[in-house]
């Protein structure tokens, strides 16, 4: 029997990833769900060997707030061997105070960015032709900004508020988006970006005085985890998508990016200071 061809899914145990989980797992792949909540994970595995009892569905473990956590769960990867064919960066966070990770880190960063950073380096030697890598944004980038070296530590300068801070992430994932894909292009891997949308999940939790009021605006406006989902979905799968590369994708859709981000200033400042912080992980 030929052996299927291997995807990895990190937060696959989360509203998102769970919808990813599932449609890369019905179209014929190996997944392996990459989870902070092994249990969970366990639960929708489960939940999709019931539906249909075929699948090659995996649950790992990995903690994106910690460096050695991810690099463990890559050099275990890399010792297996074979070929990773997508790499789903999906899993994330929007911490509601200010959390420094054992690597001494804002936690936000860590899990959002600089986690799937080292990751996606790590993995980059199994990956070749045809190889698909998507990054999970938001439309918040375009509030984002960059203040070294305060956003590594802080998420921003200046008092720790969780909106910019989640914005600051998505801004530097995009960036990581556009910049990766020239790095890789010759190798014939395809790295794009998908935005979601304003979706319901664990990530959108409603903690401050504001939020009932956010809440009223924005509810009508909040899609489903398999909504949001879906660009990504077609990222991976769809085979004219595999196509395009540095692209920022909204409802299935190529969406032209600015100057202002394809030759952001901090964009090359961005990867040299993130491959510093993780160099000695690296290699």
């Amino acid at each position: 029997m030929k052996a299927r061809k291997l995807a990895v899914i990190t937060g696959a145990d989360g509203g998102m990833g769970q919808e990813i989980t599932r449609a890369v797992a019905m179209a014929g792949y190996r997944v392996i769900m990459a989870c902070l909540r092994v249990e969970k994970g366990e639960e929708v595995r489960e939940a999709l060997l019931r539906e249909r009892g075929d699948l090659q569905v995996e649950v790992r473990s990995i903690d994106l707030a910690s460096f050695v956590s991810v690099s463990v769960f890559a050099d275990t990867l890399v010792a297996e061997g074979g070929q990773v064919s997508l790499l789903m960066n999906n899993a994330g966070t929007m911490e509601t105070a200010f959390h420094c990770t054992e690597d001494g880190y804002e936690r936000t960063v860590q899990v959002n960015y600089m986690g799937h950073y080292l990751l996606t380096r790590k993995l980059l030697p199994l990956m070749g032709e045809c190889s698909r890598i998507v990054n999970m944004v938001s439309c918040t980038y375009a509030i984002g900004k960059l203040d070294f070296p305060d956003f590594f530590y802080r998420g921003r300068k200046g008092a720790f508020w969780r909106i910019p801070v989640y914005s600051n992430t998505k801004l530097a994932l995009m960036l990581f988006t556009i910049d990766l894909a020239e790095r890789v292009r010759d190798k014939g891997i395809v790295v794009n970006a998908a935005d979601p949308g304003i979706v319901s999940t664990d990530i959108i939790t409603m903690h401050a005085w504001f939020d009932p009021l956010t809440d009223i605006f924005f509810r009508p406006f909040i899609r489903t985890p398999l909504q949001g989902a879906s660009t990504a979905i077609h990222l991976l799968l769809d085979e004219e998508a595999g196509k395009r590369t540095g692209t920022l994708n909204v409802s299935g859709h190529a969406k032209p990016l600015s100057d202002k981000y394809v030759r952001h200033p901090q964009m090359q400042e961005l990867w040299n200071r993130t491959e510093q912080i993780v160099n000695r992980w690296l290699f």
